[in-house]
């Protein structure tokens, strides 16, 4: 395993004192993994006191106790950041994730202090002075098996953040969690233990499945499965069964469909804009909006039959039992009425509220909150434009709503996110073709700058006054449709109509 030369360093120094270090956690998983370590966490044995290692770390860098009462010391060298701590056992002594006592003791085993990980692939150390691994608990093989499966039925459940860990674990890693991990965690979201968990863990592991996941929905689906999703993101769970019209949608219903948008989007946002952390806070925002773009179909979904009857979905599905809304209304629907029209007429802007109370329920960003609306809310206006030739002005108009860039993303994944004979061959000139008139009109990824701002009716010797609104939202709608170009036209324009007008008694 490579390590940077200072641990190297760091353990000579503790052998010295009897003591050794070993590497543990995400980095050793990743390794085996093949994937890139970003940090290091490790666990010192042999030590009685903290002090002793706080001293020891001090000729290496700088070093603070954030955590003493449970052993851990972060060293700070360079532009290298560290995590030492103690080996520690834990018991549950009361609700949420502070709810835990603590206890310290340097002469603890690996094995038994490993036993409060959460899974058998976090839970393998690497000993620096050995060069060796050591694996209490099958983890290696599980990683070799693609398996994910928790350690202690015990102190698993002591953290039920721990399920939400094990769907994007399984989603990151494309691993298949053990049956009895399954099952506990199944056990743990019916009796309600999620309940305890504060939004802000939620979303931390909401974030990691979006974010890191080539395919969230492999995570999405667990946690369909598992009952997460009817439990506590009722606007998710009302997705599953709602029909769409075999014509554009012929791989299922509006659920299906969303995994694959979401998937859609994480592949072509990974692939369009990097998945370095710089963009990290776009990719979410985009992501989400793939997630929340059709959350308004429950609400408006019809099926018009050839008699002239029309049925209201949310009505259909309220007179049905869940077991048959989720196994078979919705092939029946289409096996028993082939000929019936489905459609969810408005549903962009009817999946606003939803898509609020879905986001607020996991982070009060509000501002991330307001981007993502935006995109919901317009997702279908790209198509729309593409097939009736929209005019310059409308593009324009457009963009003082979303940012085009971003709109086109979001399309394109649900555009791609079906089975389609356009879909599958990855073709989207609706997208291109949107690209490159914003580009012309100077609005790919902004509105148009306004020609003329409060001060320069001032300049012009007016008096500041509620009709400056009037003036200056009558120009800018001129400029949307290019009939003013120029700031010395716009200028003649308020004269002309506004000053002089008002000069001439008008």
């Amino acid at each position: 395993m490579y390590l940077p030369s200072i641990l190297l360093k760091i353990s000579y120094a503790l052998q010295a004192k009897d003591a050794s270090a070993v590497v543990v956690g995400g980095a050793v998983r990743d390794m085996l993994l093949g994937l890139p370590v970003k940090d290091y966490d490790i666990e010192v044995y042999g030590l009685h006191k903290v002090e002793e290692l706080e001293a020891i770390l001090g000729a290496f860098g700088s070093v603070s106790s954030v955590g003493k009462s449970f052993g851990v010391v972060k060293l700070k060298s360079g532009t290298w950041e560290f995590d030492f701590s103690f080996p520690r056992t834990e018991r549950k002594t009361g609700k949420g994730h502070q709810g835990f006592d603590v206890s310290v003791d340097g002469t603890l085993d690996f094995k038994t202090a490993a036993r409060r990980r959460d899974f058998t692939i976090n839970a393998i150390g690497y000993e620096m002075q050995k060069c060796s691994l050591i694996d209490p608990y099958g983890g290696v093989e599980d990683i070799k098996q693609g398996m994910l499966r928790h350690i202690d039925a015990n102190t698993f459940v002591e953290d039920p953040l721990r399920v939400y860990r094990a769907v994007q674990f399984a989603a990151r890693f494309g691993f298949n969690v053990a049956e009895e991990t399954a099952a506990l965690c199944k056990k743990m979201v019916v009796e309600g233990m999620l309940d305890e968990l504060p939004k802000e863990r939620v979303y931390e592991e909401w974030k990691k499945l979006l974010l890191k996941a080539d395919k969230p929905s492999i995570g999405l689906e667990l946690m369909r499965e598992w009952g997460i999703i009817e439990r506590y993101f009722p606007e998710l769970h009302a997705l599953i069964g709602v029909p769409q019209d075999a014509k554009w949608h012929p791989e299922g219903d509006v659920w299906v469909h969303t995994m694959m948008v979401v998937d859609e989007m994480g592949a072509i946002g990974s692939r369009e804009q990097g998945a370095g952390s710089s963009g990290e806070k776009e990719r979410l925002k985009l992501l989400f909006a793939a997630l929340c773009h059709d959350f308004g179909k429950p609400l408006t979904t019809t099926i018009e039959y050839e008699d002239g009857r029309v049925e209201k979905w949310n009505e259909i599905n309220k007179s049905v039992s869940q077991e048959t809304h989720t196994k078979t209304l919705h092939s029946s629907l289409f096996t028993l009425h082939s000929n019936a029209r489905i459609r969810a007429l408005r549903h962009e802007k009817a999946g606003l509220e939803p898509t609020r109370n879905f986001l607020y329920r996991l982070t009060n960003e509000h501002d991330f909150i307001d981007s993502i609306l935006p995109l919901v809310e317009h997702h279908l206006k790209l198509s729309q434009f593409y097939a009736q030739g929209a005019k310059d002005g409308a593009i324009r108009r457009l963009a003082t709503k979303v940012n085009i860039e971003e709109l086109v993303l979001v399309a394109k994944a649900d555009f791609l996110g079906r089975t389609t004979p356009e879909a599958k061959r990855g073709e989207y000139p609706a997208g291109e073709w949107l690209l490159e008139k914003a580009q012309k009109l100077s609005v790919r990824t902004e509105p148009l700058k306004p020609l003329v701002q409060g001060r320069d009716l001032i300049a012009l010797g007016l008096q500041p006054s509620p009709q400056f609104k009037t003036m200056l939202d009558d120009l800018y709608a001129m400029q949307l449709d290019g009939k003013i170009e120029t700031k010395e036209a716009a200028i003649d324009y308020i004269v002309s109509k506004y000053i002089k007008n008002k000069e001439d008694g008008v």
